[in-house]
C-alpha cells in the first residue's frame, strides 16, 4: 500500500494546477510568436533557433549539447544544421577534444545573421515584459531555479558553452 503526501489546501493544489498548466501554454505561445518575429530574417525557424543558441553558448557547443539546449533529438538537429552549413551560416569542426565530435561555429555571416535574430527577439521581449517590474520577474526566475533543480535540467541561459577542462 502506497502512501500519499498530505493533501494541499484547494487553493493552493489551484494555483499549482494553472502555474503548470500555463506553463505548457506559455512555452507554445511564446516559441509561436518568436517564430514569427523573426520569419523575416530570410531562415526558417528550425535554422533560427539553432543559429541563435550557437551564438550564445560560444563557438564551439557540440551539435549533442545543442540539440539538449533546444529540446529536440540530436537526430532531428542534424537537417537545420546542415541547412545552415550550406547557407554559409556555420560550420562544423572536429573537436580537439574528441575527434569522434563535432562543434558547431558561427560564420561571419551567421554571426551577422544572429545578431539581427537577436535584436528582433529583444525588441519581442521588451514589449512582452512592458510594465513587469524588475521584482516580480526577479520572483519568477527564483520559481523557475527552483523547478530547474528538481526537474534536474539546466536552462539554456546557464548552460556551459562547452565542457569544462577539470583544475
Amino acid at each position: 500500500m502506497s502512501e500519499h503526501p498530505p493533501s494541499l489546501p484547494p487553493e493552493r493544489e489551484t494555483a499549482l494546477m494553472a502555474a503548470t498548466m500555463l506553463l505548457s501554454v506559455l512555452q507554445r505561445a511564446y516559441k509561436s510568436t518568436a517564430d514569427k518575429a523573426v520569419a523575416h530574417h530570410g531562415v526558417s525557424a528550425t535554422m533560427a533557433w539553432p543559429l541563435v543558441m550557437i551564438g550564445r553558448q560560444g563557438d564551439g557547443v557540440r551539435q549533442v549539447q545543442l540539440a539538449e539546449l533546444l529540446g529536440i533529438e540530436a537526430a532531428s538537429l542534424v537537417r537545420s544544421l546542415d541547412q545552415l552549413v550550406a547557407a554559409g551560416l556555420a560550420e562544423r569542426r572536429e573537436d580537439p577534444a574528441d575527434r569522434r565530435a563535432k562543434t558547431l561555429h558561427l560564420t561571419p555571416a551567421g554571426a551577422t545573421a544572429r545578431a539581427q535574430i537577436e535584436a528582433t527577439l529583444h525588441d519581442l521581449r521588451a514589449s512582452l515584459f512592458e510594465g513587469v517590474p524588475d521584482e516580480d520577474l526577479a520572483a519568477c526566475l527564483r520559481v523557475f531555479a527552483t523547478l530547474e533543480q528538481r526537474l534536474g535540467c539546466v536552462m539554456p541561459s546557464r548552460a556551459p558553452a562547452s565542457p569544462r577542462p577539470a583544475p
